[in-house]
């Protein structure tokens, strides 16, 4: 922090003030990515109780899983098998999935973006958060997006005898789209890391 009576401390003019202090307009967008997080919160218990009650034979939970799990022009299972078990699994993964995607955007975004939290010392401060930046955000939220990728991708292929070839492909690209797009970022990442550290030694 500058010391105001140090000989080369600036006073920020009024503009450069108001332009800095418009980055709080950013704080109703992450407390509403906060209340999407509770929603998924929600969508994953009312999922995992009906897993649970169709398990234990309540007939409504089980139809409301079969209904969730059942893809157009497939055959809808009877019973809570293995498969159907699985499908309901992955889509609970899929929503803890994007709920730390939302985490990652939250808490690093508001880091990056808005204000300091000073969670230096706090026991529970994330690993990643310490050296986080806009690079680094990028990079974890391109990784992120393909986990969730794959996760669709894998009950795509579960089902995959209800799809056409065109379709398979199409989801299998753009996975692969997802994996070139995240490689590239990392790359350019550590391109731009290498030529700041050399121009530091210069």
């Amino acid at each position: 922090m500058s010391d105001p009576n140090h000989p080369h401390a600036r006073r920020i003019n009024p503009i450069a003030s108001f332009i800095f202090m418009s980055r709080w307009l950013q704080l109703p967008l992450y407390l509403g990515l906060i209340l999407a997080q509770c929603v998924y919160v929600f969508h994953f218990w009312v999922e995992l109780k009906d897993l649970i009650g169709a398990a234990l034979g309540n007939e409504a939970a089980l139809q409301h899983i079969i209904a969730a799990v059942t893809v157009p022009n497939a055959p809808p299972p009877t019973k809570l098998n293995e498969t159907t078990i699985m499908l309901v699994v992955l889509g609970l993964i899929d929503v803890v999935m994007i709920s730390n995607l939302l985490i990652m955007v939250i808490v690093g975004g508001y880091e990056t973006f808005v204000s300091r939290m000073h969670l230096e010392d706090h026991p529970d401060q994330p690993e990643w958060l310490s050296h986080v930046n806009a690079s680094v955000l990028k990079t974890k939220l391109a990784t992120a997006i393909i986990g969730i990728s794959s996760i669709h991708l894998l009950k795509t292929f579960i089902n995959a005898q209800v799809y056409d070839a065109k379709t398979l492909l199409a989801q299998t690209g753009i996975h692969v789209a997802f994996l070139l797009s995240a490689m590239a970022i990392a790359y350019t990442d550590r391109l731009m890391t290498g030529t700041q550290n050399g121009s530091k030694h210069h």
